[in-house]
């Protein structure tokens, strides 16, 4: 019998969905009955009407490769998962790789970020210390083929990024133009794990706040963001915003991290709740020492979701920080992850989470104290402008991305709202000397 394996991580992440084969159906049947899900004889009925059918689509559909059971199979396990909710999924050995990849905010490659323009593969910047900054790529080298073939017009940048990732110690071969000379050349690196930082765009902004932005919730977030802090107070920041927006979600044990600094040893930080009242589990700050009590604001919007929602609701609730910008996502759910054999892997929603006061912010979202919204073509400007600070002159920004920068609407109201903070902590209590 097949063996299933729960890893320690628990996710709350928005996700697509993707198949899997009839010997994981049973697995799965089987693991139900064991959680004791189904009585054995609705499990041993249901097996045999899924088997009745397969059997009759496979003997008699017209077109005998479409009813091989492999991809039927692949088919009805699709269909059986993804029914439950949006969030549960099995996963083939490929896609189980890049959950695990996304998780642990590793990848393997060559270390470069790209991004599409005008139809061409041109490099932003390699990342520090990776095999393409080592082999000389430059910002603004355009990639045109890997392993001698080009790469057409047309093709998606997962298809791009598909092709230069693949296992460590692999080599693949680069074909680069360099505009700024015209040059032409090839480089054959050897593909290396890449760790990809969560904590990004970290500096001191006026007045002495402190900045940074969270992309994801993931293995080092936790540890990125005790550095970033650090960081930011030894330069001698007295407010911070922590920003969230379009922050997809991740690990629950990430989030926790990150929220700890502001809380006693001890309190609340969120608890999830499962199907049986006993299922409850609480996550409550371990640290020891002061909790850190600077003026914080909390940027979210229609993207931020999952674990960025779990920090915001407990700063929210606990009235440790003002939260700005737009309603968030609302996924108030905990995906458990699942080893299955030969690589594959099933993400299942088991249980709900909740704020430190019980609140539960699934399907409704948390409401900011200081609403500032944004329209779609504005929250694109601001991603595009967030991922290229490396060009400062508005002029060239707009050649280049055909819109003239844009001013943060949002990010200005939570340095509004600190400095009023600030400003009413300063003043004076009424009657005393």
């Amino acid at each position: 019998m097949h063996t299933v394996t729960r890893m320690l991580k628990r996710i709350l992440t928005l996700a697509a969905g993707v198949g899997l084969g009839l010997g994981l159906a049973l697995v799965a049947a089987r693991v139900a009955l064991a959680w004791g899900f189904l009585p054995n004889r609705e499990l041993d009925r249901s097996i045999g009407e899924v088997r009745e059918v397969l059997q009759l689509v496979h003997e008699n559909y017209v077109e005998p490769k479409a009813a091989d059971y492999g991809p039927l199979a692949k088919s009805a396990i699709h269909g059986l998962v993804e029914s439950l909710d949006p969030h549960s999924e099995f996963l083939e050995s490929k896609d189980y790789q890049v959950l695990e990849e996304e998780l642990s905010g590793d990848f393997s490659g060559i270390g470069v970020q790209v991004e599409m323009r005008k139809g061409r593969v041109v490099v932003i910047a390699p990342i520090a210390g990776s095999p393409g900054e080592r082999a000389g790529i430059l910002r603004g080298d355009e990639i045109v083929r890997v392993d001698g073939q080009a790469l057409p017009r047309g093709l998606s940048m997962d298809a791009v990024i598909d092709r230069l990732r693949g296992q460590p110690g692999t080599r693949v071969t680069v074909g680069l133009l360099r505009p700024a000379t015209g040059r032409s050349f090839e480089l054959t690196l050897q593909r290396e794990l890449i760790q990809q930082a969560s904590v990004r765009d970290v500096r001191v902004l006026p007045a002495h706040t402190g900045y940074l932005q969270i992309t994801e919730f993931s293995d080092h977030t936790g540890e990125e963001f005790a550095a970033a802090l650090n960081h930011l107070l030894k330069e001698g920041i007295d407010s911070l915003v922590i920003d969230l927006r379009g922050n997809p979600g991740g690990l629950l044990d990430a989030a926790v991290e990150v929220a700890e600094p502001f809380f006693r040893k001890n309190e609340l930080i969120v608890f999830t709740q499962g199907r049986q009242p006993a299922d409850r589990e609480d996550y409550r700050a371990a640290a020891d020492g002061e909790p850190l009590t600077l003026p914080v604001a909390v940027l979210i919007n229609a993207g931020s979701a999952s674990a960025a929602e779990v920090v915001t609701g407990a700063l929210k609730d606990t009235h440790r920080a003002v939260i700005v910008g737009e309603r968030s996502f609302g996924k108030g759910s905990v995906q458990s992850i699942f080893k299955l054999k030969h690589g594959a892997g099933l993400r299942l929603t088991t249980a709900r989470y909740f704020t430190p006061g019980g609140v539960s912010i699934h399907e409704k979202g948390i409401t900011p104290q200081v609403e500032v919204v944004m329209t779609p073509e504005e929250d694109r400007q601001l991603r595009l402008q967030r991922l290229r600070p490396d060009v400062t002159d508005p002029r060239d920004f707009k050649e280049r991305f055909g819109f003239t920068p844009i001013a943060d609407r949002q990010l200005q109201a939570a340095l509004d709202v600190l400095k009023g903070v600030q400003l009413l902590a300063a003043a004076p209590t009424p009657g005393a000397p």
